[in-house]
This record gives structure tokens, C-alpha cells and sequence, in this order.
């Protein structure tokens, strides 16, 4: 059942705390989920936070640490012993659990760990995934998996499985190699009970899998997950020997970390970043954008200062300056936005660039009637300029078809000469079309004052 965290519960685990009552806090802690352990230790000052981690089980200690922010987990491991680490948690982890936790520390400190770990085995495969780019498969995967030889027959399946099931908490598949360790499919473990006892693997497993390679991209890998509803994805190396698997909570991770990226890029911000960063690194992540910002702003002043004779002549084209560029820019973060979210889900589809634009068009176009009829509307009887009228509606219309296509078309280009495209939104569509919105508006101005 879940805990509330009150300012009341809170005092009084640091009451406990305080007068170093173990039992009481070990009471508390039998209660908890290790999630909301892990919540408990923002609340908590490292001191005390060691405090308690302390009088856990491994399992649980391990458990507790997975579901810690990563700088939390990094400050706190720092403080402990590399023998601690490595018996009260490393060796009641997962490998990919245990080289993701050992990887966000210094080399001094990894060295320690990896030094202390009893089982040499385990300590390898660590050392193995450390290898691996952390955005790839082989970053992602763990290696402890159930594999079965093609050879065996079910009785000895079976008690190989048994074996290899004690290092394993979920059983998602059985993967079938051959002598060399190339993966050949995934037996069934309904196929596997039903089956004869002298049934030969070979005969009874499923050649239709899904693998990847170690260096493929982690988007793929939960994009592929995603699109076959998999729990479960083998890794094999570049020669096809089957080296782990990825559980779909790695995946979750994944795209948990991509949208969290990509919603800080569209926001301007260059690079992942948390609120407990120091004032200098936020500031370094922000100031690109800003810095653009402000030389866009530039621009836009320099356009108006372009046509500051047409402001002198005509007044009141000064009032709908804001309302044009709004309009740009909000027009052209939603049409870039749609783009984003289609590339970061592999869902763009089959229509060509030319479609899109043009189904892109049609939106505008119908969005863009709808917008400058009111404002027609709104002008009509509220100025007595039937210029001004014509000027801001046939303006709007033009901006929001504008802002729509280049919106849609800069994030598509990006995307075909491999960069993310979320950079193309926010601060730069924005202040894009907010220049080229104005540029538009006066021109129109010029021409539709001068004629009627």
C-alpha cells in the first residue's frame, strides 16, 4: 500500500534516526516499497539517508539504489566503501543495473567496486557492458538470460534451465543457440511442457525472432518494442552469438529519457539537465538558445526599423505587431511539434515530404480562414481604416500558411540529413517566423495601403 511522505512521518523517521534506534527504523523500513525509500531519501540528509540504507537487505539495498534520481545514487555512493557497494548492493543487481550504477562514478571509485566483487563472472560482465556506448543495445542489455542448446532434448532443457534460473528474477523467453552461441530462435515454455521428454529442441522451437545488434541505437530498440508489443528483446553480436537481452523496463527508461530530452531541446535548453545542477551548467545549457533569441530579436527590430516610415504613415499597423508574431510563432511550434513527436515514435508513415507539406497546407489554410475572419470581423467595426482591415486579415492568413509549411518542412530536412529534429522548435521556428511574420505584414501593408 502506498506511504505519504508527511512533514509529520518525516520528523519522525529523523527523530529515529537521531537517537540511532535501529529497531524502530527497521520497523518503518519492513513497511516501505523500495520506491518509496528512495523518496524518503530526498527528505533526508546523506548522513541519515546512509543511516538507514544501511539496515537493509541486499536485495532490497539494491532495489532502493535502482530507483534513486542519478545524482542522488552518485552522492551516495561516493561517501560509502567500495567493498559495502559492492556486497550490499552490486552483487544482488542485475549486470545492466550494476553497470549503469557503477558507470556514473569516477574510475577510482569503479576500480574499487569491481575489486571487491566476489564473483568473478559477474565483475566480467560488467566490465563488458562499461565497454558499450550507454545509448546502444549493448549499453541496454543485462546479460543473465535462459538459454537452450539445440542439441539438448526436453529432460535436459530442463534441468539447465533450472540452473540458469537462479540468477534470474523474470523469465520472459528461452533463447535457442547452437554450439557456437548463435542465437536460432526462442522456445515456448507452454511448447516445452506439452512436448514429448524425448523431443529434441531443434524440433519444437521458433525460428521467427526479432534481434538486434549490440551497437544499435537505443530510439530503435524502443521503437521496435514498441511496434511488435515485445517484453523482451535478444542482443546478438556483429557474427550473430547471442550475448543478453533488454527487458521492456530499460526500454521505459528510454523513452522516459528521450521525451525529457526532447522536451528541454524544444524549450532551448542544448543538454540534459536537471534542477539540482549547479547555476553555471543551467547556464551553459540555456544561454545558446537565448543568445539566438536575442540576435533574432535584433532582426525583428531591424525589420520594423525598415519599415519605420510605413509605422509613421499608418499608426495603428503598430498595434497588431504582437499579435502577428504570436500567431507565427505558435502556428509554427505546433506544426514542428507534430513532425517531432512522428520521428521520435517512428510514425511518420508513407506519405512523401511534398504530401505532408501540402496536408500541412490544408490545415493552415483552413485554420488561417478561420482566424482572419474574425479578426476581419473584429476590425470591420471596430477601425474605421478598411485598409488596416484588409492588411492584418489577409496578413494573418498569409503568416499562418507561412509559419505551418516552414514549420513542418525545416524538422523534415533535419531528420533526412540525420539530425534530431527537435532542435528546429522553440526558440528557433519562433523567432524565424517571427521575422519573416512582420516582413509579410509590412509588405502587405505597403501594397494594400497603396491601393486603397
Amino acid at each position: 500500500m502506498p506511504i505519504e511522505l508527511t512533514k509529520e512521518y518525516i520528523e519522525n523517521i529523523q527523530k529515529i534516526i537521531a537517537e540511532n534506534d535501529e529497531k524502530s527504523a527497521k520497523k518503518i523500513l519492513k513497511d516501505l516499497h523500495p520506491a518509496d525509500i528512495a523518496e524518503l531519501y530526498n527528505e533526508l540528509t546523506v548522513e541519515e539517508a546512509k543511516f538507514l540504507y544501511l539496515l537493509l537487505d541486499g536485495e532490497i539495498a539494491a532495489d532502493v539504489l535502482i530507483e534513486l534520481e542519478d545524482d542522488d545514487r552518485e552522492k551516495f555512493l561516493e561517501i560509502l566503501p567500495g567493498d559495502l557497494i559492492a556486497h550490499q548492493f552490486i552483487e544482488n543487481m542485475d549486470s545492466d543495473d550494476a553497470a549503469d550504477v557503477i558507470g556514473e562514478l569516477s574510475e577510482e571509485k569503479q576500480d574499487e567496486i569491481l575489486k571487491h566483487i566476489s564473483d568473478v563472472e559477474q565483475a566480467g560482465d560488467i566490465v563488458d557492458l562499461l565497454n558499450y556506448d550507454e545509448n546502444t543495445a549493448g549499453g541496454l542489455m543485462a546479460k543473465e538470460l535462459i538459454t537452450a542448446n539445440e542439441n539438448w532434448n526436453i529432460p535436459t532443457c530442463l534441468k539447465e534451465m533450472r540452473k540458469q534460473a537462479q540468477d534470474i528474477d523474470e523469465v520472459y523467453y528461452v533463447y535457442v543457440v547452437n554450439d557456437d552461441k548463435k542465437l536460432l530462435g526462442i522456445l515456448s515454455l507452454k511448447k516445452l511442457l506439452l512436448s514429448r521428454p524425448n523431443s529434441i529442441i531443434k524440433n519444437i522451437y521458433d525460428e521467427n525472432i526479432i534481434s538486434v545488434d549490440v551497437n544499435t541505437p537505443s530510439e530503435e530498440i524502443a521503437n521496435l518494442m514498441d511496434k511488435y508489443d515485445l517484453v523482451a528483446l535478444p542482443v546478438v553480436d556483429p557474427i550473430g552469438r547471442l550475448v543478453g537481452r533488454i527487458t521492456i523496463d530499460d526500454v521505459v527508461d528510454v523513452i522516459r529519457e528521450e521525451a525529457e530530452k526532447d522536451y528541454q531541446m524544444i524549450s532551448g535548453i542544448t543538454q540534459d539537465v536537471e534542477t539540482t545542477d549547479s547555476a553555471w551548467i543551467l547556464t551553459k545549457a540555456r544561454i545558446p538558445w537565448l543568445l539566438i533569441g536575442l540576435m533574432g530579436g535584433i532582426l525583428v527590430a531591424l525589420v520594423i526599423s525598415r519599415f519605420e516610415n510605413d509605422i509613421q504613415i499608418n499608426p495603428q499597423m503598430a498595434f497588431f505587431i504582437p499579435l502577428i508574431g504570436a500567431m507565427a510563432g505558435n502556428v509554427g511550434i505546433q506544426s514542428s511539434s507534430i513532425i517531432v513527436q512522428a520521428v521520435a515514435t517512428d510514425n511518420l508513415g508513407f506519405e512523401s515530404t511534398t504530401q505532408k507539406l501540402i496536408k500541412e497546407f490544408s490545415v493552415a489554410f483552413l485554420n488561417g480562414i478561420i482566424l482572419a475572419g474574425i479578426i476581419f470581423l473584429y476590425n470591420f467595426f471596430l477601425s474605421d481604416s478598411f485598409a488596416l482591415t484588409l492588411t492584418v486579415s489577409i496578413s494573418l492568413l498569409s503568416v499562418i500558411i507561412f509559419a505551418a509549411i516552414f514549420g513542418t518542412l525545416i524538422p523534415l530536412l533535419l531528420n533526412k540529413l540525420e539530425f534530431d529534429p527537435a532542435i528546429a522548435t522553440g526558440p528557433f521556428i519562433t523567432t524565424m517566423n517571427d521575422i519573416m511574420g512582420l516582413f509579410i505584414y509590412f509588405i502587405m501593408g505597403r501594397i494594400l495601403y497603396g491601393v486603397f
